[in-house]
């Protein structure tokens, strides 16, 4: 039973922002699309993500047999779009989540974390996989210093 609630859980828990859908790309004859989106980070204004994921077509589903499933690859760049100010953000070294997308209906989603480099004045967006059986080692960074030219 504890597990039929934490799966409900994980299916019913919200993205932790709103995002934006700039582009998709067809790698295939059967439907498999690159799917682009751009998430502003809630807690900092002025920085926005493009995180890119591949997005499995039903027809490939079907002849796979794995319905309910995409692979949990994803690419992730940031740069600053506006002027930066940084609200109340965790600054620990572990982070925290900015964005979080499932990739299937228990086991896994991508997620986007944000960690605070203060001594480099920089922010380190981290897109990664998780999977509740076993870990992965898929991940992509990107960065954006905290610096004021000087005038």
């Amino acid at each position: 039973m504890k597990y039929l609630q934490l799966a409900a859980a994980l299916v019913l828990t919200p993205t932790l922002t709103l995002t934006d859908e700039v582009g998709k790309v067809g790698v295939d004859w059967v439907g498999n699309d690159i799917v682009i989106e751009a998430i502003a980070d809630p807690e900092v204004q002025g920085v926005t993500c493009h995180l890119a994921y591949f997005d499995r077509s039903f027809f490939d589903r079907v002849s796979n047999g794995n319905w309910f499933e995409d692979p949990s690859n994803a690419s992730i760049a940031c740069r600053q779009t506006g002027p930066i100010v940084i609200g109340d953000i965790d600054r620990g070294e572990d982070g925290e989540n900015v964005f979080r997308e499932r990739q299937s209906i228990i086991l896994k989603s991508i997620r986007v974390k944000r960690i605070f480099d203060e001594a480099n004045n920089t922010l380190i967006y981290l897109a990664h996989a998780t999977e509740l059986t076993e870990g992965s080692a898929k991940m992509s960074i990107s960065t954006v210093p905290l610096y004021t030219p000087a005038e």
